[in-house]
């Protein structure tokens, strides 16, 4: 636990002492609001309500999908600069890189969530079942978020370079957000692909934010859209549990 909290500190000064990093961590999630709300938000409308109240949990769940590519570039660069292999010299947890990576992440996350709310609030968007309900809607996003760092820990041990990190996450987190509900509800879609965006791992999370947040949304009668919560809850610890063994499994492999 000392050792994890030790790497997380060193994470966040990282990120502290690279203002441009600061820059883009807290101007590419308000961009994502403003873009996406009023670009898209003034020629589209959700059950007679602004777009931007049916976008906003769609721009959360993206933002966390998105974080992905700074923990596997973040990993990747470590190994690559050879300070894992400093790391090993020392008396250190070897659970550590990786504890104080998803600490760090889910910091970092909760600094963006709290950005885009305000943001969120400043263009019209607001919650409408109480704080309380808000809050596990915040919860299930940094699930969501901790899982994907299990992804991110795991591509940035077995990538062989940041660069090539770079080149990898934006191909798999793009169909992830093309195919998802974030920008238009799966019952609008065609049957095959509304199908595959209702089982989407980021379709759950945002659907579920959004009965959460009491934001409007397109209904349904399938399985995936009765029970959102639930897979919102599933999916991430399905992730969890594929991708962290993996994860160790990996980095023990570089640590040897």
């Amino acid at each position: 636990m000392s050792d994890g909290l030790v790497m997380t500190g060193r994470y966040l000064r990282h990120v502290v002492r690279a203002p441009e990093q600061i820059v883009i961590f807290f101007t590419l999630p308000i961009m994502f609001v403003l873009v996406f709300g009023y670009v898209f938000g003034s020629g589209m409308a959700v059950s007679g309500t602004a777009y931007r109240e049916f976008l906003l949990p769609g721009v959360f769940g993206m933002t966390q999908l998105y974080g992905l590519g700074a923990t596997a570039i973040a990993i990747s660069t470590d190994i690559g600069k050879g300070v894992v292999d400093r790391f090993r010299s020392m008396p250190t947890a070897r659970s550590a890189l990786m504890t104080g990576r998803a600490a760090a992440d889910l910091v970092r996350a909760g600094l963006e969530m709290a950005v885009l709310v305000v943001c969120g609030l400043l263009v019209g968007w607001q919650w409408h079942r109480g704080a309380g309900l808000a809050l596990a809607a915040v919860g299930l996003l940094l699930l969501l978020r901790l899982a994907l760092t299990c992804v991110g820990v795991y591509l940035g041990t077995v990538v062989p370079n940041p660069d090539t990190v770079s080149l990898i996450v934006f191909p798999l987190a793009f169909p992830l957000t093309a195919l998802s509900n974030v920008f238009v509800a799966p019952e609008l879609m065609p049957d095959w692909l509304g199908a595959v965006s209702a089982w989407n791992p980021l379709s759950a999370t945002v659907a579920a934010c959004r009965e959460l947040f009491g934001n409007p949304g397109v209904g349904g009668d399938s399985w995936p859209a009765e029970h959102p919560i639930l897979l919102a809850v599933l999916w991430p610890l399905a992730l969890i549990a594929v991708f962290a063994p993996l994860a160790v499994r990996s980095y023990r492999r570089l640590s040897r």
